[in-house]
């Protein structure tokens, strides 16, 4: 992909030590762009490029203001937990996150006259009842239950980011990022391509939850980041954008891709597929219309959900995280 014209641009990423946040964090660097991170979690994906003098690491977290010596001229608001494990454990510090870290993120872009991409999920649609899910579709979303934290988190974060636009004329850009997988995603996350991997690697059973047809449609990490790049620099300001593959998954299917994968890399026992019961308010179906950002952006994922899996089943075996 193409950098953004002003390759000296000063850019903050909020919680870019995270998973998809470092990936973005390595791809400014290497495009020449001068970096600041705000994070309050484990530095450990970013030790690769800490020494980087083009890199500030801030450790901090998105919920205090922000240090106002920063003074970027683009923000990427990336900051909130996104596994599924940590809505049970910490849903009032996501809410907190979703809500006071995205104001004061959005009070540092009017305050520094910054453009700001919110990072925003497939979750705002809940357990849709329209697929493919367009910009347009409002969601089914239940807002009292065990997702409602991070669901309703980010649409509220969404309503602060038009009102902070009609109001203040913030420059704002919404990304809906879809199901983002890839190497350095830890198995303790809780999400399933990698808790798949992890698994299978291990030789121990592959568990489904519900019957299998569940659905998703998985993104390689190095394609979302050339996404919300483009989307960043682009001209589109009207309201939100899918960043997705629209290749739908079914759980069941994955299980089989990912053991295949496994088995290609690495001899031993071929993990068992075993279905447990259904999770509360886990949607059923998600896919994305991504027709907007093809038109816009002329954006499409290029890794195939085989072709990634591989990758991430090679990450992992490789890493020391599978000495345990």
């Amino acid at each position: 992909m193409t950098a953004g014209s002003d390759r000296s641009s000063r850019i903050l990423v909020t919680g870019g030590a995270g998973f998809l946040g470092s990936y973005l964090v390595k791809s400014l660097l290497s495009t020449g762009h001068e970096v600041v991170v705000l994070d309050n979690g484990c530095l450990k994906n970013l030790e690769e490029v800490n020494s980087n003098p083009r890199l500030e690491i801030i450790q901090a977290s998105v919920t205090s203001p922000f240090p106002s010596h920063i003074q970027a001229s683009r923000i990427y608001h990336l900051a909130c937990h996104a596994s599924p494990k940590q809505f049970g454990l910490r849903p009032l510090e996501i809410l907190e996150t979703c809500y006071v870290g995205t104001k004061n993120a959005l009070e540092a872009a009017r305050k520094w006259n910054a453009r700001i991409l919110l990072a925003s999920t497939s979750e705002v649609y809940g357990n849709p009842q329209v697929c493919p899910q367009p910009e347009t579709y409002n969601g089914n979303v239940n807002c009292f239950g065990p997702r409602a934290c991070y669901d309703e988190g980010k649409r509220v974060a969404e309503a602060l980011a038009y009102a902070h636009r009609e109001q203040s004329g913030v420059d704002v850009r919404i990304a809906r990022i879809f199901n983002v997988y890839g190497p350095g995603m830890p198995a303790s996350d809780g999400r399933v391509v990698c808790s798949f991997v992890d698994a299978a690697i291990s030789s121990r059973d592959l568990v489904i939850t519900g019957s299998g047809a569940a659905s998703r449609c998985f993104q390689y990490v190095d394609d979302c980041v050339a996404g919300v790049r483009l989307l960043m620099e682009s001209a589109w300001s009207q309201g939100p954008m899918n960043i997705g593959s629209e290749t739908e998954t079914t759980m069941a299917e994955l299980a089989e891709i990912v053991l295949q994968r496994v088995a290609a890399q690495r001899h031993g026992r071929r993990s068992k597929i075993v279905y447990d019961g259904a999770v509360k308010d886990d949607p059923q179906r998600r896919r994305p219309d991504c027709s907007l950002a093809k038109r816009v952006l002329g954006w499409e994922p290029c890794v195939s959900l085989e072709d990634g899996t591989d990758r991430t089943v090679a990450w992992f075996l490789a890493s020391d995280e599978n000495d345990r």
